[in-house]
């Protein structure tokens, strides 16, 4: 290049990283309960045995033409509407889910097109269970990075879709629902101080829905073995849940130099409420830390931290400068714990 013509240029964005908060948040639950008692009338398994086991009284059903990116659309809008932001300043639209819409276009372009956010660009995060942090820890860089302003999250799942309705195993665990977040840059120091995240795919045959992909695609076979099922060994996913969920929290807190003593409230991924004992023993935190819906809704997946979240928000549980501790554990196997100051 000829030095007479050669110019110095200017990154932008060196060094420019940015405090980044929640600053809404938004959940919806379909209609429909389907509750303990109803499920004895589809499969050999009682009330009690659901409810010792693992803390559920009730889940909720999404309807037949109630697809995955409606209840997300939905939870979308409370959340902007509590950040007073209009759809058309989103910059960003990343959903969690492993129930989308359908392969491609993503989940979050269906979002986009619902709620009228024309200039996001968007894209979908799998994670099973971790996704919302996942996806929450991605945005978090956009922004912190000011490759956006404004990004909204989403955890979204239709698990009924999925589910082995003759498994009484896994039919139990699982509900539908969706929640949202909206992050912006704030001058106040306080925001998602970390996440810690995590993966084992060596054990990826433990939690699986083995059957629809390139490596099994749908056929006669595949659904006659009802491989486009969700498979779970449970007692090998609940003693990895605790063990790596337990040390993500030890390792987020450690980051930021705080105690489970700091902690004003834990919300826990809401697969089992024995997993959530499990944890809050190895952690020494008392259950009173713990906010807990899972007897309400079951394990949606994706969707149950964000929407216990956007519950302990509303129901005045969750003040400004409290410190936030959210984990999770999912299919991959995957775990993910973030620590935020509120």
């Amino acid at each position: 290049m000829n030095p007479e013509t050669t110019r110095k240029l200017i990154n932008p964005k060196a060094s420019a990283t940015r405090t980044v908060s929640i600053v809404g948040t938004g959940s919806y639950l379909p209609e429909r309960v389907l509750t303990n008692k109803e499920l004895e009338t589809l499969v050999d398994t009682s009330d009690d045995w659901i409810y010792t086991r693992t803390g559920i009284r009730e889940r909720r059903i999404a309807a037949p033409d109630e697809a995955t990116s409606d209840m997300a659309s939905h939870a979308a809008r409370k959340a902007l509407e509590m950040a007073g932001i209009e759809p058309g300043d989103v910059d960003m639209i990343i959903v969690a889910t492993c129930t989308p819409d359908m392969f491609f276009p993503s989940t979050a372009c269906f979002v986009q097109k619902q709620i009228g956010a024309s200039k996001a660009f968007c894209l979908d995060v799998s994670a099973a269970c971790s996704g919302f942090l996942y996806a929450l820890e991605v945005a978090h860089q956009f922004v912190a990075s000011q490759s956006a302003h404004t990004a909204l999250v989403i955890g979204a799942e239709k698990m009924s879709s999925v589910i082995d309705w003759q498994d009484r195993t896994t039919c139990v665990l699982f509900g539908d629902g969706a929640g949202a977040a909206v992050l912006q840059a704030r001058e106040e120091p306080h925001g998602i101080l970390t996440t810690v995240l995590g993966a084992n795919g060596n054990l990826s045959d433990l939690l699986s829905i083995p059957g629809g992909g390139s490596r099994l695609p749908y056929s006669p076979e595949t659904l006659d073995k009802r491989m486009n099922y969700l498979k779970m060994a449970g007692r090998e996913v609940f003693k990895h849940a605790v063990t790596n969920m337990s040390n993500a929290v030890l390792e987020a807190l450690k980051q930021c130099g705080a105690t489970v003593d700091d902690v004003a409230c834990i919300i826990p991924h809401q697969a089992n409420a024995r997993i959530i004992q499990a944890i809050g023993q190895r952690m020494n935190a008392p259950m009173e830390k713990f906010y807990i819906n899972v007897h309400k809704y079951g394990n949606t997946s994706a969707a149950s931290t964000i929407v216990a979240l956007d519950e302990a928000v509303r129901s005045g549980r969750v003040q400004k400068e409290d410190l936030i501790l959210m984990v999770v554990f999912g299919g991959g196997f995957t775990w993910a714990a973030s620590l935020v100051e509120w």
